[in-house]
C-alpha cells in the first residue's frame, strides 16, 4: 500500500488464508482500534465494490447464517519486520449503493476474538475443587481453534472444598473470565500475535514494565516525529482506594486505605499529587484480608494516572508501528512531560499511501523519573 509497508489481509473460516488479489485491490482503507483494559480491540474495512466484485459474495456469507464465525487477520509489514495489528472475527458489514461514476462502499467491521466469546451463555457448568486460573485455563482451551494461545498467571485464592461450595459458571466466557480476572485484581485482554491469526489472551496482573519505544519527539526541528501531541493535568483522575475487612473476634470493620504504588507498575512520573478522593470500596469485609487488599490494588491502578496525553504520528516518520499496553518515551513536550509513559490505546489508519497513528498515553506524575529516553 505505501513504500516501505506492506498490509497482509487473511480471511475465512476456520483458519483465515490470504484475500485473494481481487479483494485486496478493492481495499480502499483500514481501521484498527488498539485497546487496554476491557475494550476489546476493533477494525474496520472499506472496499470499492464493483458490480462484479467477488466481495458480494463475501458480504452475503457474513451477514447471513452460512458463516457464523467469519475471521480476519490483519498483518503490516514494516522494513522487513511483520506485525500483527489484529486477530478477529467479523461482526458486522454495511453496504452502501455508489451513484453516478461513484463504486458501492462496503464497510466491514468486527472486533478481537473475545467476541466469539460473548456470543453463547455457558452459566451452571461446574468447576469442582478448581482455583480461578484453572477455570480460566479450561474456558480459554475451546478457542484455541480461533488461534488463542493462553498466557495464564496464577492468583494465590485457593479452590473451594467440592464439600462446601462448588464454583458455577456465570454468564458468557468472556464475561466469566472477566469476572474472576476481576475478583484476583487482574487484567483480562487479547493482544494480537506472535504469528498471524492468533492472539495471546493475558490473563494476570497489569503490567507496566518492559521494554520502552522510541521516544515520540515534539517541537525538536528535523527530529520531530510526531504531528500532533498534547498533555493535561488532572487530579480528578487519581483516587485512593479504602478496604474494609473484619476483625475476627469483634466483626469490627478495619479501613486499610490502599497506596497508588503498584508491584507491576514503574514510578514513571516523579512528582505524584495528593489524591483528592477517597473511594470506600463496597463488600470487601467479607472477603479475607488477601483478597481485600487485591481488590484494593486493581482499584487503585485504573484511577492513579492523573497525567493524560494524545497525539498523532506518521508511521514513516516514526519509523515503527507503535504499540498500545506498553511503554513508550517522549521528548520535547516541556520538562513536567517528557519521559516514560504508558500506551493506553492507539488507532490505526491505512489507506493508499498513508500510514498514521492516534493514541493516547497515561502516567502517574509530572517530571520524569530518568535521564534519558531510546530515540
Amino acid at each position: 500500500m505505501i513504500k516501505g509497508i506492506n498490509l497482509s489481509v487473511l480471511f475465512g473460516p476456520g483458519v483465515p488464508v490470504a484475500a485473494p488479489r481481487a479483494v485486496v485491490d478493492a481495499l480502499q482503507s483500514v481501521k484498527v482500534m488498539e485497546n487496554s483494559g476491557e475494550t476489546a480491540s476493533g477494525f474496520e474495512m472499506m472496499f470499492a465494490l464493483e458490480k462484479d466484485s467477488p466481495l458480494n459474495t463475501i458480504f452475503l456469507l457474513a451477514g447471513g447464517a452460512a458463516l457464523p464465525i467469519l475471521r480476519v487477520a490483519l498483518l503490516a509489514t514494516i522494513n522487513g519486520q511483520a506485525v500483527s495489528l489484529i486477530n478477529g472475527v467479523v461482526e458486522k458489514t454495511d453496504l452502501q449503493p455508489g451513484s453516478g461514476s461513484e463504486p458501492s462502499m462496503l464497510s466491514v467491521k468486527g472486533k478481537d476474538v473475545t467476541a466469539a466469546m460473548d456470543y453463547f451463555d455457558f452459566s451452571g457448568i461446574p468447576y469442582p475443587a478448581m482455583p480461578p486460573f484453572a477455570r480460566v485455563g479450561l474456558v480459554l482451551a475451546k478457542y484455541a481453534w480461533l488461534g488463542v494461545i493462553p498466557q495464564i498467571i496464577p492468583s494465590l485464592e485457593s479452590p473451594p472444598l467440592p464439600t462446601d461450595r462448588i464454583p458455577r459458571h456465570q454468564d458468557s466466557d468472556l464475561a466469566y473470565v472477566r469476572a474472576l480476572a476481576r475478583e484476583a485484581g487482574y487484567t483480562f485482554f487479547l493482544k494480537p500475535g506472535p504469528a498471524p491469526a492468533t492472539s495471546v489472551a493475558y490473563w494476570g496482573p497489569e503490567i507496566r514494565l518492559g521494554e520502552v519505544q522510541p521516544a515520540l519527539t515534539a517541537e525538536s526541528g528535523f527530529s520531530t516525529n510526531t504531528e500532533e501531541l498534547s498533555f493535561s493535568f488532572g487530579k480528578d483522575e487519581f483516587e485512593v482506594p479504602v478496604v474494609y475487612i473484619q476483625e475476627r473476634n469483634t466483626k469490627a470493620p478495619i479501613p486499610i486505605p490502599i497506596p497508588s504504588a503498584h508491584p507491576f507498575h514503574l514510578p514513571h512520573g516523579a512528582v505524584v499529587p495528593p489524591p483528592p478522593k477517597i473511594n470506600r470500596l463496597k463488600n470487601t469485609a467479607r472477603l479475607n484480608p488477601y483478597e481485600a487488599v487485591v481488590r484494593g490494588f486493581a482499584a487503585a491502578a485504573q484511577r492513579s494516572d492523573p497525567v493524560r496525553g494524545r497525539g498523532r504520528i506518521d508511521v514513516l516518520r516514526y519509523g515503527r508501528i507503535l504499540r498500545a499496553r506498553s511503554l513508550v518515551g517522549v521528548r520535547g513536550a516541556g520538562r513536567a512531560f517528557d519521559g516514560v509513559h504508558y500506551v493506553d490505546s492507539v488507532t490505526h489508519d491505512l489507506s493508499r499511501g498513508s500510514y498514521k497513528q492516534s493514541f493516547t498515553l497515561k502516567r502517574s506524575g509530572l517530571l520524569p523519573t530518568r535521564a534519558s529516553v531510546p530515540v
